[in-house]
Formats: structure tokens, C-alpha cells, sequence
């Protein structure tokens, strides 16, 4: 099996031992990223901006393999208050997303100082 790393400065750097992205098997898989701007490292305050943010830092690492948001196929997102936020953050990712959405799990997390975090998998074109 062959993988092939993917590395941007259009989205936050790793905070550890992980690569931003990764290629295997025909599909492109991402980190968990946070809401981290990559120019400043600023946090927006809401989970709608942070979740925007989140899926700008994540569509970075999926251009760097020429694609998009429309090639995701499986997302994983944690919520630092799933009941509370869950419709504020569902809003901003229906906008960014489109049918057939991608599959996706949300889950409740203890977070570090942010509200969303989101990993996706991507389908590589033929």
C-alpha cells in the first residue's frame, strides 16, 4: 500500500505527531481539524463561524489533491456541547455541503478550547 502525505499552509499546521492529510486506496483522508485561522491562529466565538472555519481548513487540504467538499464521503465531527449547538453548527455545514450529503457522525467531545472539530474522507476521482 502507498501513501502519500498532503501538507498545506492554507490550514493550520499539525500540533503533533499526524499529517494534515493522507492518500491510500483511492480515497484522501484528512486530521481532525479545529477552527484555527492558518494566517493568524485566531478562534472565532460561535460555533457557526468556528465551523466554517473548520470546513475552509479542511477544503485547503482537500485542494491541495484537487478536490473539493463534493468528493467527501464520510465526515466525523465533534461538538464541545452537542445538544446546544448542534442546530447552529447543522446550518453552516448544510450550506457547505450538498446532495447527497456525505455520511457523517456527530458526537459530543471534551475539546481543546474550541467548539467544533471535523475529519473527513474523501473519494478520489477517477
Amino acid at each position: 500500500m502507498s501513501v502519500t502525505e498532503i501538507r498545506t499552509d492554507e490550514a493550520p499546521r499539525p500540533a503533533g505527531a499526524y499529517s494534515q492529510g493522507v492518500v491510500a486506496n483511492g480515497f484522501l483522508y484528512t486530521a481532525g481539524f479545529g477552527p484555527q485561522d492558518p494566517a493568524t491562529g485566531e478562534v472565532a466565538p460561535t460555533v457557526g463561524e468556528q465551523t466554517a472555519q473548520v470546513l475552509s481548513n479542511v477544503a485547503a487540504v482537500l485542494a491541495q489533491h484537487g478536490l473539493t467538499l463534493d468528493d467527501v464521503v464520510k465526515t466525523t465531527v465533534h461538538l464541545q456541547h452537542l445538544k446546544r449547538d448542534f442546530a447552529e453548527y447543522d446550518a453552516v455545514y448544510a450550506e457547505r455541503f450538498s446532495a447527497p450529503y456525505p455520511v457523517r457522525t456527530t458526537v459530543g467531545s471534551d475539546l481543546m478550547d474550541i467548539l467544533v472539530e471535523i475529519d473527513v474522507v474523501a473519494a478520489l476521482r477517477d
